[in-house]
């Protein structure tokens, strides 16, 4: 079947007017301040005005650990809500805002695709509403406040060897990564190594995507720590005198972005961290607004069960106290094939022949992945679903292969094809979800706040990733004993690792087994509220590297997109 591109798909879908689109919320057309037609900002007055509604199912999609391509989770999340739709249920989609750095790289934009798609989709990709550049001028706004400081005299006796805060920018840049800054003479600042990451990976993103309100926010963004003292106290934004300006920047940015799918189902936009070096899911406020304004509210996490799912049980819902009712694992024919060994998937370049030809065996020699990712789900008391993305290269006897492995391991799991048919070719998979999500179940966080940091790292990495145990450098061991010593042991933690592996190594594929996770370094998100392990090369996580630019972002003589991969 030939499907059109998803850029003519989202140019001729028609559009509801965005007030009868808060309308199936039950939004008042007063709460919309719209950016153009196809867009508008949620006041948060919309909070309190839902607070006394009945909260909906809340549905979480996650994956299997992908190939370098992803599997397809915001395609399938955007699916499933236009299925629920079809089922008769009010529904809402709620997903992350892409970074403009992949979205022009290899792995391109993040509004979904085929007939499943946030659109206007070139509106999505290409910087919405503005709220990408507020987090980084809000980040680098304290930036140059430290270095300011520095300058002026240095009255908190920052060390200038201990400063943690850096610079963000939203494209891929490599040779950023790490800088010296304030050469020239001495009314061009104090010379010190520095560098930029990519704006998603910046705390302050992950303080946007946790905040509870505006006043949280300002208070977050008060507890960032921007490195230490020569005595070693912390020394934070607040000390400084930043965070109020930061909170007047990101004013906007806090409310949530609506939008439409093809079939008109509801999306909140909001907020955009890693999964990889962040917690990769969108905002709580957008959450607290759907739930209230659905029946079913359908989000996502960003990579596998054990990167965005285990962080939106333990960080988000930490966060905002709302309990899932269900979770979707999204298994492709594919990435269970590259997980056999037997084959090799190469961002930007065609999948081998090989891979593509017929052979349920191979799935089956992959299917370690998509048990143990299963597990992880279950571990947090949810029922999971798994939904099976088919791409048209896939055959009957693959597919039979997944359900074989789902049926013996006690879960539902349903065959979607949401690509090519919108909410139509994923109701299988939204009655799947209604019936997990009607179940009572017995969600729970895998650790308690009074748990000591060694303890939490220990748990995720033996229970979710798998490892026989942990490894410290001691650098890592001394950031350990002084955030505890800080008053910071109560944290969640957010391990920062491959998306590529349930290891921390990207070539372990499956499920690995009788490894060590080694953790070299460790970094205390404080204003996000969480204190961040790193367990491999932090150059080859996505984010802070660079990718070969996409070459089909074109325009025609009067600017108009003309291309869009």
């Amino acid at each position: 079947m030939s499907i059109p591109s998803d850029l003519d798909i989202s140019r001729s879908t028609p559009l509801r007017p965005l007030p009868e689109v808060a309308e199936q919320l039950g939004l008042d057309p007063g709460l919309l301040e719209p950016y153009g037609t196809d867009v508008a900002k949620i006041r948060l007055e919309a909070v309190d005005e839902l607070a006394d509604r009945p909260a909906g199912r809340y549905v979480l999609v996650s994956a299997i650990t992908p190939t370098p391509l992803g599997e397809g989770k915001t395609t399938t999340t955007v699916g499933l809500g236009q299925a629920l739709s079809r089922l008769g249920k009010r529904s809402a989609v709620a997903v992350r805002q892409p970074s403009m750095g992949p979205t022009f790289g290899i792995k391109g934009g993040a509004a979904g695709g085929g007939y499943s798609q946030v659109v206007p989709m070139e509106a999505l990709n290409l910087h919405l509403t503005g709220d990408m550049h507020a987090v980084t001028a809000a980040h680098n706004l304290l930036s140059a406040m430290v270095d300011n400081h520095l300058h002026k005299g240095n009255a908190l006796d920052i060390d200038p060897h201990r400063i943690t805060w850096r610079r963000v920018l939203d494209t891929n840049d490599r040779e950023l990564r790490n800088i010296v800054s304030g050469l020239g003479g001495h009314a061009d600042g104090s010379p010190r190594q520095a560098g930029f990451d990519i704006t998603a990976a910046s705390e302050v993103m992950a303080v946007l995507a946790l905040s509870n309100s505006l006043r949280d926010l300002r208070e977050r963004l008060g507890r960032i720590v921007i490195g230490y003292g020569r005595s070693g106290a912390p020394v934070t934004a607040e000390q400084l005198r930043a965070a109020g300006a930061m909170a007047v920047i990101m004013r906007e940015a806090i409310k949530p972005n609506l939008m439409q799918t093809t079939e008109n189902t509801p999306v909140l936009v909001h907020a955009g961290p890693f999964g990889n070096i962040a917690h990769g899911n969108s905002s709580v406020v957008a959450d607290r607004i759907a739930v209230r304004g659905s029946e079913y509210l359908v989000t996502e996490a960003g990579f596998g069960a054990d990167m965005g799912a285990e962080r939106f049980f333990n960080i988000k819902c930490r966060n905002s106290g709302l309990r899932p009712d269900a979770a979707v694992l999204v298994a492709t024919v594919r990435a269970l094939k590259a997980h056999s060994g037997r084959h090799r998937v190469v961002a930007g370049k065609p999948l081998p022949p090989e891979l593509l030809a017929e052979s349920p065996a191979d799935v089956l020699a992959g299917a370690a992945n998509l048990r143990k990712q299963i597990d992880n789900i279950r571990l947090h008391g949810v029922s999971p679903v798994v939904a099976i993305n088919a791409f048209p290269t896939d055959h009957p006897s693959e597919h039979a292969a997944i359900r074989q492995v789902a049926e013996e391991e006690g879960v539902r799991v349903a065959v979607s094809e949401h690509f090519g048919e919108g909410g139509k070719g994923a109701l299988e998979l939204a009655e799947a979800v209604v019936e997990a999500a009607e179940e009572p179940n017995t969600f729970q966080q895998l650790y308690p706040d009074s748990a000591d940091l060694r303890t939490k790292i220990e748990t995720i990495a033996t229970k979710v990733y798998g490892a026989s145990g942990v490894s410290y450098q001691p650098a890592a061991a001394r950031a350990l004993d002084d955030y505890e010593a800080n008053g910071f042991g109560e944290l969640p933690v957010c391990i920062a690792k491959t998306h590529l592996s349930l290891s921390s190594d990207p070539a372990l594929l499956g499920a690995p087994s009788e490894w060590v996770l080694p953790v070299r370094e460790v970094r205390a998100s404080v204003g996000a509220g969480f204190v961040y392990p790193i367990c491999g090369d932090m150059r080859t996580m996505p984010g802070l590297g660079s990718h070969p630019a996409a070459e089909s972002i074109d325009l025609d003589e009067n600017g108009e997109i003309v291309g869009l991969s």
